[in-house]
């Protein structure tokens, strides 16, 4: 046995500042662009696998048996991430001759694996402990008049459970007693212990998922489970929320609610879970395809994003995942509710206006009880319907394919058992929030789940949620209360830990596109090094006239050396999608280096090796800046940067962002000496009333939203993106001017000859004589 290697596995680095570098890209350090991630997570004290064989070891010596067995014991614990075979099932020699049994989803397994993964149980104090360390907070969102009884027979035993009609008066007034709990008495009340994931080789032993997913989650080189996967997945593949053990069958699947860092792996999350379940079900139902679950997402990048990473998890499973498309059918229509797709259309506009050509032969025929157009009209080609599992989507395209594009109620979909929300509180805002409840409400199996997942969820978005379910178990009738369990990663919407925030005054326009120029060609007089951006990385803008405007000043800015323009691109919802997706495949392969863009891609949008975000315009909320900056430093990567530029007019609105730029440092466990956000600096920014919150998140910054042009030419000069002076540009409009005119002069000039020469000959008529 190795003495170094025994001595140093106890070792814990408390401090995330610590953990892999400290040193500036500039300085040497790793760029999030450098290559993978050794350890995606994100709150990493020490490894799940080794806290919970740590804990294990303590009990032992408590119990007096630390001395049996310890060289073998030493040896499993070396390998952090290893299954502890060794432990789990007792004697790895018996477990080969014990015979193979069938999982649920038709895949053998043998005896020894699932029995001893089942038979082992962290015992709460375990559970406790590997939750703390990895910041994992699981907490029950019901009323608390709900959670008592709930809480009561989870720990009862069979003997209280036949006792329990006589409890029931001494219930009724518990709940009356619940009022006078103190709110740290209802928090602890609340918050749950349920067992983590310790490695993703316990989904195929312990949480029986197939073996062909198994495969494809290592194909992928997912070793390690990030903190939400840790927390999210024991719940959503069987297991309580409420202990360690397998969740009863008459007990309901919670729905639940995810809060955690951009980067920290929600897509494979719950697309693990998805496919799992649909496995099954075709196992239980052979032959049989239909609609499973709906994933519904706000923009159609993030669609097919969570399409494409689906398809490798799914490859090989049989289960089928779908991007929806304009003119997909979902459900089977009569001939009366069928609508018409947009080249039927067309094609009944052209046989309309060919039958007024052909009114008369129409007229004619009418004598015999038909007409012509009767006679052409074929039957209307209908589109068929999906066979998928499951169903990709973004809001406004599932509505109208239920809909008949809005024009006649949205359509139910019983076959729907899973509802996934991704960016969940930008769905549930009033942007998209019509739309979405009413995909909510067209699910009317009475066996739904729906999870929730973002980065940001506010208190609000949580009573919404809880309001939206209570109304739909009303209207469908529906007895059973279902728990909403809600896991937060770290601090509540708060930005990813592993990135360096810097807030730049610039004062003006002109000084933010300076300091813009700086980042990109810095020199050691003025630009600090720990603020160098390095490409590839995002640039967000308010406005799409201001991306557009920020891309044209911009675009000669990288040597002909080294691509000139086309490193360089811009990127808005009112460009087409063919354009829009062959910028974004130009950007992950590498050969478009900067892209400038709006809050398109802020949310969701996978580019894993991005080395900095700057922050143009000030982001209208803190939630954007949370997700604008999460698209550095994603699964665990070190050393991006996030950049903010403000203004004078900006001042007002700085201060959710200063104080969410403290938060993340504080988790990062900076001293207050090393913060870019000072104490002295969050005294003196102005704090923002609830209505201007509202405002600049509907509409941003006043000096720069599209209806600016209305206002005065000067305040227009201040916000035009532009290094030129007004007397540079006055020289510059007027010279074009001048040559504009001499060019109406010319064509003038031109046509006056012509028609001088078409008139030649004739003589020029005087008018009418008095």
């Amino acid at each position: 046995m190795d003495a170094f290697r025994l001595l140093t596995r106890s070792t814990k680095l408390k401090s995330i500042s610590g953990r892999q570098s400290t040193a500036t890209p500039l300085q040497g350090g790793r760029l999030p662009s450098a290559g993978k991630a050794e350890n995606p997570q994100l709150f990493r004290g020490s490894s799940a696998a080794e806290e919970q064989q740590q804990s294990k070891k303590r009990k032992r010596e408590e119990d007096g048996d630390a001395n049996e067995n310890s060289d073998a014991e030493d040896d499993v614990n070396l390998d952090f991430f290893s299954s502890a075979k060794g432990l789990l099932s007792g004697n790895a020699k018996d477990s080969k001759k014990r015979p193979r049994k069938e999982h649920a989803d038709g895949q053998s397994v043998s005896d020894s694996d699932s029995e001893g993964e089942d038979a082992q149980v962290m015992d709460e104090s375990q559970r406790r402990s590997i939750l703390k360390t990895h910041k994992i907070k699981v907490t029950d969102l019901r009323d608390l008049e709900e959670i008592l009884p709930v809480a009561k027979s989870e720990d009862a035993t069979k003997e209280k459970e036949k006792k329990k009609k006589k409890k029931e008066k001494k219930e009724k007034k518990e709940k009356s007693a619940v009022p006078a709990l103190t709110k740290k008495q209802q928090k602890e009340l609340r918050r749950l212990y349920p067992e983590p994931l310790v490695s993703f080789q316990q989904l195929r032993k312990k949480y029986r998922i197939s073996r062909r997913l198994a495969e494809n989650i290592a194909e992928q080189g997912f070793s390690v489970p990030t903190e939400v996967q840790m927390g999210s997945l024991p719940l959503l593949l069987g297991h309580s929320p409420y202990s360690g053990e397998t969740r009863p069958a008459e007990t309901p699947e919670p729905d639940l609610a995810v809060v955690a860092p951009t980067g920290s792996g929600k897509t494979l999350a719950f697309m693990i879970p998805l496919i799992t379940k649909i496995v099954r079900h075709h196992h239980e139902h052979p032959g049989k395809r239909e609609i499973f679950a709906v994933i519904v997402a706000p923009t159609k990048e993030l669609v097919w994003q969570i399409v494409n990473e689906g398809r490798k998890l799914a490859l090989g499973t049989g289960v089928k995942i779908t991007g929806m498309k304009k003119g997909m059918q979902v459900l089977e229509r009569t001939d009366d509710d069928d609508e018409p797709l947009e080249e039927e259309r067309e094609e009944d506009n052209r046989e309309s206006s060919e039958s007024e050509d052909e009114s008369d032969d129409d007229a004619d025929a009418n004598a015999n009880g038909t007409t012509r157009s009767e006679k052409k009209k074929k039957p209307r080609r209908k589109s068929t319907i999906t066979k998928s599992d499951i169903l990709v989507t973004t809001p406004l395209l599932l509505v109208n394919a239920l809909s008949a594009n809005q024009t006649k109620s949205v359509a139910p979909m019983p076959s729907i058992r899973n509802l996934v929300l991704d960016e969940a509180d930008v769905l549930l805002d009033p942007l998209f929030r019509e739309q979405t409840t009413s995909i909510w409400s067209a699910c009317t199996n009475p066996q739904l789940r729906v999870s929730m997942w973002s980065a940001t969820m506010g208190s609000s978005i949580e009573q919404l949620i809880k309001s939206i379910i209570q109304d739909r178990r009303t209207s469908l009738g529906l007895t059973d209360k279902t728990p909403l369990i809600r896991v937060v990663i770290g601090l509540k919407d708060t930005a990813v830990p592993n990135i360096t925030h810097k807030l730049i005054y610039a004062a003006t326009e002109h000084g933010k596109l300076l300091g813009l120029r700086q980042l990109i060609h810095p020199t050691a007089t003025i630009a600090p090094p720990e603020t160098r951006l390095r490409p590839p990385f995002l640039i967000f803008t308010q406005t799409i006239p201001r991306a557009v405007a920020l891309h044209s000043e911009l675009l000669y800015d990288i040597p002909p050396e080294a691509g000139g323009s086309s490193r360089i691109a811009v990127l808005h919802s009112e460009m087409s999608e063919t354009r829009r997706s062959e910028i974004m495949k130009g950007f992950r392969k590498g050969e478009i280096w900067v892209i400038v863009t709006t809050d398109l891609l802020a949310r969701g949008v996978d580019f894993r090796g991005i080395n900095g975000v700057v922050n143009y315009d000030i982001p209208t909320s803190a939630a954007a800046y949370v997700h604008r900056v999460g698209r550095t430093g994603r699964a665990g990567r070190e050393g991006g940067i996030a950049v903010t530029f403000y203004t004078k007019e900006d001042i007002p609105y700085v201060k959710p962002i200063a104080n969410m730029i403290d938060m993340s440092e504080k988790l990062q466990g900076k001293p207050d000496s090393e913060r870019s956000v000072q104490k002295w600096l969050l005294d003196a920014l102005p704090d923002l009333s609830k209505k201007d919150k509202k405002e600049l998140k509907r509409h941003g910054v006043k000096a720069r939203q599209a209806s600016a042009k209305l206002v005065d030419a000067k305040e227009r000069a201040k916000t035009r993106i532009s290094t030129k002076s007004g007397f540079d540009r006055r020289r510059e409009n007027k010279r074009k001017a001048a040559i504009a005119s001499s060019r109406q002069k010319k064509l003038r000039a031109m046509e006056g000859s012509n028609n001088n020469d078409n008139n030649s000959g004739d003589e020029e008529w005087e008018g009418f004589d008095e």
